[in-house]
């Protein structure tokens, strides 16, 4: 073999090459943790924070809300407007800590909602409101700002005492919008078609790649839970602002954000309009020159109560859509499988909140999650569900043999249904120029590349769908076993159909209406323990794998090309709800 070296040294020369890069790579990865280490203390990601007299806890209604807040990663904005620019979040759970810490804080003097455009689903938001509401009864303030309100910064917003804009600034108030976008004729002009198998009439995750338009069945329950929705901000801002639900539909069929900003105060919808450097003189006004803030990042670091109960709570979060498989994000099947397994084999543990939002996902995986699930209620613990902005098809799945199940009135839940869905390639094939031939041993050995390649016939569509058939008749038979209904009840409300949380509480989907404090104060009851700690999971993320996760390169069009190969490739039952834009 040809060599660049040729004297007997070559041997030594590659040892000490390779052991100079050892000794450096080490050197460079103590110096990253190090330093890491100490920067994000600076930034607040981890040193723990005193609180003095006459401060304020400065919740910044930007980024996108994310049920379990990590680490903060203090290289992140180093990373601005490059390849390497990550999404703001934040977690709900420091949020809502956080509001607790403030009520109850002496030294705390009030809250101060400010600026952006939150991402954030309609119960996540609801819990935020709700907490605002509750910290109110301390009778500490809340005062508003904005540039610009977006819907749902104003729907959380209008809880505050005083509500303040700028004085060239808008409000987003123009009712709500369900969009749904269809890929059905793009593929065609491709020679791409989508084999469809499925099991309710409700079931639209496929229609995207069917249809051109909604069907009628999907436009029926698009249409009344958007209402739905609309009708629990609605009916909220008129309680808070004092203005009837008749003004504010009024109002809202007149597209606010074009407004005169006048109008706003003339309509009730704010207090005064300000500019940004205004604000110190309102808080000045109020607290005095000594005032200070802190923000949700600082304030998740400031000294807790704790509890040396030997009994314990595991709130475990289940966030994103199932898969099989590692590395797609979301819940992946296998790992949640060996973090409930951690949960039931640890006997300090008495009771189990799983905070659930997710659209579901793969049918197999969220099986192995139920069943994981039963063994923890096997051990003696008690399951207690808490359902965030959405717990549809596979995320219905993994709660419906929960002890007892907690939603938000404004819950996407259900869409109980499954489909299958396989591409077929031949007018692409045709188009290129591309000629496949199979052979097998076996009648069928061929059928999984000739579904790809030729389409299906009809003895394979059959077989396929008494595959989907089946699937439907476990997940309909979990729920009924779970809920302890019949299996034709939970047949009739399922079909693949979306239900708000509270319609979910009428057909006995779900128990109760509540929070996830709600959640952990049930499942305290149901385990009959009064002093407890809460341990969860999984842990988060410290900082060096915030870190390391900055420098993820993919771009938004490979993240959608990779849930569309899950979708499309080795998961082939899936229990999803289509997804949607709510605007």
């Amino acid at each position: 073999m040809f060599s660049a070296f040729s004297n007997s040294q070559q041997p030594k020369k590659r040892g000490g090459c390779f052991w100079t890069i050892v000794v450096f790579v080490a050197i460079y990865l103590i110096f990253c943790f190090v330093v890491g280490k100490k920067m994000g203390n600076m930034f607040g990601g981890g040193q723990e924070v005193t609180l003095k007299a006459n401060a304020i806890y400065k919740l910044d209604l930007s980024g996108a809300v994310v049920e379990q807040g990590q680490d903060d990663n203090p290289f992140a904005s180093m990373f601005n407007n490059t390849p390497y620019q990550q999404a703001n979040t934040v977690g709900l759970d420091d949020i809502l800590s956080n509001i607790r810490l403030a009520k109850e804080n002496e030294n705390i003097r009030g809250i101060y909602l400010c600026d952006g455009e939150l991402g954030v689903g309609q119960a996540a938001a609801k819990e935020i409101h709700d907490a605002l509401v509750d910290f109110k009864t301390s009778g500490k303030f809340i005062i508003a700002y904005a540039p610009n309100y977006g819907l749902m910064n104003y729907y959380i917003a209008s809880v505050a005492d005083e509500i303040y804009l700028n004085p060239v600034g808008s409000i987003a108030w123009h009712g709500l919008a369900a969009q749904k976008m269809y890929f059905t004729r793009a593929l065609q002009k491709l020679g791409i078609s989508m084999q469809i198998v499925k099991v309710g009439t409700f079931k639209s995750a496929v229609e995207p790649f069917m249809r051109t338009n909604m069907s009628p069945e999907d436009r029926k329950q698009t249409m009344q839970y958007v209402n739905g929705l609309w009708e629990e901000i609605v009916t909220s801002v008129s309680k808070t602002r004092q203005i009837s639900v008749e003004q504010l539909n009024e109002y809202a069929d007149k597209f606010m954000d074009t407004e005169d900003p006048q109008k706003y105060i003339e309509y009730g919808f704010v207090d005064k309009l300000i500019y940004t450097q205004d604000i110190d003189s309102i808080f000045k006004a109020v607290c005095g020159d000594d005032y200070k803030f802190f923000t949700t990042n600082q304030l998740k670091n400031v000294k807790r109560a704790t509890s040396n109960a030997p009994k314990s709570v595991a709130v475990l979060y289940a966030e994103g859509q199932i898969y099989d498989e590692s590395g797609q994000g979301g819940i992946v099947g296998k790992d949640m499988v060996k973090t409930i397994d951690k949960i039931a084999k640890n006997d300090d543990i008495k009771a189990v909140v799983v905070r659930v939002n997710s659209p579901g996902g793969s049918a197999d995986a969220s099986e192995q999650i139920w069943h994981a699930l039963e063994k923890v209620k096997a051990s003696g613990k008690k399951v207690v569900v808490s359902m965030g902005d959405l717990a549809a098809s596979g995320g219905y799945y993994i709660s419906c043999g929960a002890d007892y199940i907690f939603a938000q009135p404004n819950t996407l839940t259900g869409s109980i249904g499954i489909f299958g869905m396989i591409p077929n390639v031949r007018g692409l094939r045709d188009k290129l120029g591309v000629d496949v031939e199979f052979l097998g041993t076996h009648k069928n050995a061929t059928m999984p590349g000739d579904m790809f390649f030729n389409g299906m016939n009809y003895q394979q569509t059959a077989l396929m769908q008494k595959m989907i058939d089946r699937g439907y008749e476990l997940f309909t038979f979990r729920c009924a076993e779970g809920r302890h209904l019949h299996q034709d009840t939970i047949k009739k409300v399922g079909e693949g159909r979306v239900w708000l949380g509270k319609d979910a509480l009428a057909l006995k989907l779900v128990d109760e209406l509540g929070s996830i404090d709600d959640a952990i104060a049930k499942a305290c009851e149901l385990a009959e323990i009064t002093e407890y700690n809460i341990q969860y999971y999984p842990a988060k993320k410290n900082f060096m794998d915030e870190f390391i996760k900055s420098f993820d390169t993919s771009s938004e069009e490979e993240k959608m090309l990779a849930k569309l190969k899950a979708l499309v490739s080795k998961e082939r039952v899936m229990a999803i709800m289509d997804p949607i834009t709510i605007e």
